[in-house]
Parts: C-alpha cells; sequence; structure tokens
C-alpha cells in the first residue's frame, strides 16, 4: 500500500511538472496575437542611443576575428566594440590587436588581469572602460545580424526598459544527434519562454545578445564574478528590484551560435549552468520579488534542471514498475501520465523542429526528425549526469569555469549580411589597448 501511494504521488508530480513546462514551452504560440507580440518593432530610423559591445574572448583565436568583423558591419551609427583578452593569453590578444588596429575608431583591446579567469571577471574588468548608454554583451564566436543594434535601440526607446533581452540560436543542428536537441532547447527558450518570464516580472537572462542600460547595471554592481551562471545572476537581481526587462525575437535578427563540440564539452556546459542555478537559488535574491506567483516561477525554473534530471530516470523507472510489478490497475495508470506528457512533448518537438527549419531556412530531413526521438531518452541520461555532477561539484565547493572551445561549424550555415550592412573601415593605425589592473 505504502509503495503504491509513493508511485502515485511520484507519477502524479512528474506528470504536472511536465504539463506546466509543456504549457510554458508553448507560450508564444498560444495565439496569433501573443506570436506577433514577440518580435522587434520595426526601427524609426533615429539611432539616439551609444552601444559598448563587451566581447570577453579567451583562446577563442580561431573564431574571434570573424565575429569582430561581423559586428564592424553594423548599420548603426555610434557604438565601440570592447575585445577583453586574458594576460596569459597572447594568440587571442593578437587577434584583438589586429581587429583594433584596423578599426581603431570601434575597437579597443581591454586586458584582464585576473590570476583566475573567467566571464564574469572579464566582464566586470571592462565595465569601468564602457562610454556607452547601453552595455551590450556577445559572446567571441557570436555572429550578429548588422541590423540588431537599430533594433534594440528603438526598443529601449518606445518601451522605456532597463533591459532589452535579443534572441540567440544555435545553428548546426546537422552537426550530431545531440547537436539536433540543443538548437531545439534553444529555439524554444528565446522564441517562447523568456517571452512568459518578462511578462511575468521574473526573468533568468541569457549569456549573449544582452542589453543593460549602464547606469542600472553599474547600480547593480555588475555581475557576479563568483557566480557559474553570471547571466542568470544578473537577470534576477534586476527582476527582483523590479527593473523592466524586453524580451524580442525575429529568426533573421538572432545572434547565431555553434553547439559544443563534443558530447564531454556539453556535459561540462551544463554542469556549469546548474550549479550556476543552483547557485543563483541559494543566494535567495529572488525571495525580494513582490508577487507568490513571481517567487513560485523563480523557484521552479532555477531548480528544473534538476527536476527535468530526475524525471529523465524516474519515467521508465515508473513505466517498468507499471508493467513488471504486481500494482493495483488504478496506480498502474497513474504512472502512465508521465509517459503521456513525453509522448505529447515529442508532438510540439517534432512541430517545432519543422518550424526550426522553416524559419531558417534550413532542410530538415526525416532522418532529423528520427533522431530527435531516438535521440531523447539518451539526452535525458546526458541532462541527469550534468545535474549530478553539477550537486557534486557544488558540495566539494568546485567552481572553476570550465571553457567551451568553439571552431565555428555554425558558420558554414549562415546567412549573407543585410545588404544595409555598413561596410567595416579600414585602417593601419597602432591598436588601443587598456590594461585593467584589478
Amino acid at each position: 500500500m505504502f509503495t503504491s501511494v509513493v508511485i502515485s504521488a511520484i507519477s502524479l508530480a512528474l506528470f504536472w511538472m511536465a504539463a506546466f513546462t509543456l504549457w510554458w514551452q508553448m507560450h508564444a504560440w498560444r495565439t496569433p496575437e501573443t506570436l506577433a507580440s514577440t518580435r522587434f518593432d520595426r526601427p524609426d530610423g533615429g539611432d539616439r542611443l551609444a552601444f559598448s559591445l563587451l566581447l570577453p574572448a579567451r583562446h577563442e583565436q580561431a573564431v574571434l576575428e570573424h565575429t569582430i568583423d561581423r559586428l564592424l558591419e553594423s548599420g548603426h551609427t555610434d557604438y565601440e566594440i570592447i575585445v577583453i583578452v586574458g594576460h596569459d593569453d597572447p594568440d587571442t590578444a593578437a587577434v584583438a590587436d589586429r581587429a583594433a588596429a584596423r578599426a581603431p575608431e570601434r575597437v579597443r583591446v581591454v586586458v584582464d588581469h585576473n590570476e583566475t579567469k573567467n566571464k564574469p571577471k572579464a566582464l566586470n574588468t571592462a565595465l569601468p572602460h564602457c562610454r556607452g548608454d547601453i552595455v551590450g554583451v556577445f559572446d567571441a564566436e557570436d555572429q550578429v545580424h548588422p541590423q540588431l543594434l537599430s533594433h534594440v535601440d528603438h526598443a529601449f526607446r518606445a518601451t522605456g526598459a532597463d533591459v532589452v533581452q535579443g534572441g540567440v540560436q544555435l545553428i548546426n543542428f546537422h552537426s550530431s544527434w545531440y547537436s539536433l536537441r540543443n538548437c531545439l532547447e534553444y529555439f524554444f527558450w528565446f522564441r517562447s519562454r523568456l517571452h512568459l518570464h518578462a511578462e511575468k516580472g521574473f526573468i533568468p537572462l541569457g549569456g549573449n545578445t544582452v542589453f543593460v542600460r549602464t547606469e542600472v547595471l553599474r547600480e547593480a554592481g555588475g555581475w557576479d564574478q563568483n557566480c557559474l551562471a553570471e547571466d542568470c545572476d544578473l537577470g534576477v537581481r534586476l527582476s527582483s528590484v523590479g527593473k523592466k526587462v524586453v524580451v524580442a525575437y525575429d529568426s533573421d535578427m538572432v545572434t547565431r551560435e555553434e553547439t559544443p563540440g563534443s558530447l564531454i564539452s556539453l556535459l561540462k556546459q551544463r554542469t556549469r549552468w546548474n550549479q550556476g542555478f543552483l547557485q543563483v537559488y541559494r543566494k535567495k535574491d529572488w525571495q525580494q520579488l513582490p508577487g507568490r506567483g513571481q517567487r513560485w516561477l523563480a523557484r521552479y525554473t532555477l531548480m528544473t534542471p534538476f527536476m527535468q534530471a530526475a524525471s529523465g530516470v524516474i519515467i521508465p523507472v515508473n513505466f517498468a514498475v507499471a508493467v513488471f510489478l504486481d500494482v493495483p490497475v488504478g496506480v498502474a495508470i497513474i504512472t502512465f501520465l508521465p509517459m503521456i506528457t513525453a509522448m505529447v512533448t515529442f508532438v510540439f518537438e517534432i512541430v517545432g523542429l519543422h518550424d526550426f527549419g522553416r524559419q531558417y531556412g534550413l532542410r530538415v530531413r526525416f532522418v532529423h526528425y528520427l533522431k530527435l526521438i531516438a535521440g531523447g531518452p539518451f539526452y535525458q541520461v546526458m541532462l541527469a549526469g550534468a545535474a549530478i555532477r553539477a550537486v557534486w561539484r557544488e558540495q566539494r565547493g568546485r567552481n572553476e569555469w570550465e571553457l567551451t572551445s568553439h571552431t565555428g561549424a555554425h558558420l558554414e550555415t549562415a546567412a549573407a549580411p543585410a545588404e544595409t550592412a555598413a561596410a567595416p573601415a579600414e585602417h593601419s593605425a597602432a591598436p588601443i589597448r587598456e590594461d585593467a589592473h584589478r
């Protein structure tokens, strides 16, 4: 009897968790009006804000030059690019210096002298050097649309936002079985789920294509240099003090990226994110949120990676219990409820993959749909392993940053620059480099 009650309770909890997650995941597609509201409004043609674009780069010499060149194609009239390199990374620094020499009026190089390197430390090193009204963050492998800054400029002025979060999309879905699922995760998260969070007043920001008013960012003290999910942490802290966050998504305006190059690299990346979410949860800044619903959403969101990992293990166990153990019929039926939501989720993922391919002009073949379905259980195992590893690392005080390397796999599917983009100026002046001692 006790076993049946426990099994039923776990099954019902998993069912409702999966149902809520699916409903939130499909937020943008609830009505045509909701879908239309998620897009950027057309810019009014007046670029009035100045941007400081932070580009932290560590051992990224393979992709950094392309990213800087792409940013230099921006059609906006007022922006600067601040590349942050480590004092112990001469190869990446050489690429940054060459870019600064070509475009000294746009590109500056800041050197991070922190002995222990991570992304939030690099960002905080560059923050005092920012001259713009808005600070934007990009990663070293990003492919940025030339008209993005003009759209973000208009979004700030039209909405009075403190923060604008743009879309990010992994694009090389064909590279491996897990890259297919990784790309689809980004698609649902940035295309739909983040819009729900912005509407509810609680949002864990993305790691790049995020823009914050400079005074707001400095007032918040910049990024938490000890947090492994500094983007999530910043979003939680700003949400908790009532800052307005606007999320906008257009498939032609998204920042394109690549998936991690190996399954081990993806495991380490997910470990870092999960551990960072756990750190943000334990900091309890989210408890300052004024609404009970907001606090509930915060708890659920920050603990979701661990609940998803647990469900990936428990659902097969429940299925085995229902099939092989002698339990009452009613209990057996209840154990199948999580399987129902899992199957419905598979259906929506198939539809989402079709929409992803259509929006990005990518050819999705029948074999990709098969890989999507067949890879689901294995991907859940990876998520479970990353969550367990994150808890183990947090308990042991292991907070070192595990860097995700990039090779530019997403560039082969890149779209051509917009015709309206301004070409970067060529110069041969000496680079502007600023050493930042902290």
